[in-house]
């Protein structure tokens, strides 16, 4: 049985100067993952896109698959972010505006890079980041229950928890 690929950073990027590469490395990743595919991406081309040698990157990262996990998870940080803010925005709101706002925020983060969004979704399942989608889910479904309960009692509705369950799996779908 092949061994799975580390898909953690070897260490943390803490002084700016190391944030700065890290930072190269990730966006160097994704350009390449958007214009090769996953298959031509290699940790050497990376590296040479980014402008860092390839010691640098290993300081970092231990393999290609730990490269396309952090790009993963801050294409999805940033995507949380985006509906985070907006259903703030909205919390108190009434539940016509709340669905308009949830569905508008969850396109537009959909589309901040969309074929970035679509290599990176082929490729959850080979970093073992599955369960970041999933977490993703709950915390959107977390922010949305206590919204849809206002309303489901200001309409004496009993059922609060379905509508919040199924905004979100219908948009992400």
């Amino acid at each position: 049985m092949a061994r799975r690929p580390r898909t953690t950073p070897r260490k943390t990027a803490t002084q700016e100067r190391s944030r700065q590469t890290v930072d190269v490395l990730l966006e160097a990743t994704a350009r390449i993952l958007v214009k090769d595919g996953y298959d031509k991406a290699s940790t050497n081309r990376i590296a040479v896109a980014a402008g860092v040698s390839i010691g640098s990157l290993y300081q970092y990262f231990p393999s290609k698959e730990a490269l396309v996990a952090a790009v993963i998870d801050r294409h999805m940080g940033e995507m949380l972010e985006l509906v985070r803010e907006e259903l703030v925005e909205v919390a108190t709101r009434p539940v016509d505006v709340v669905v308009r706002k949830l569905v508008a925020a969850m396109i537009d983060a959909h589309r901040a890079d969309p074929k970035l969004h679509r290599v990176l979704v082929e490729q959850i399942p080979r970093t073992g980041r599955l369960e970041n989608i999933e977490a993703m889910d709950r915390e959107t479904y977390n922010w949305l229950t206590p919204i849809w309960k206002r309303i489901a009692m200001s309409l004496a509705s009993p059922i609060w928890t379905l509508p919040a369950f199924v905004v979100v799996k219908t948009v992400e779908a």
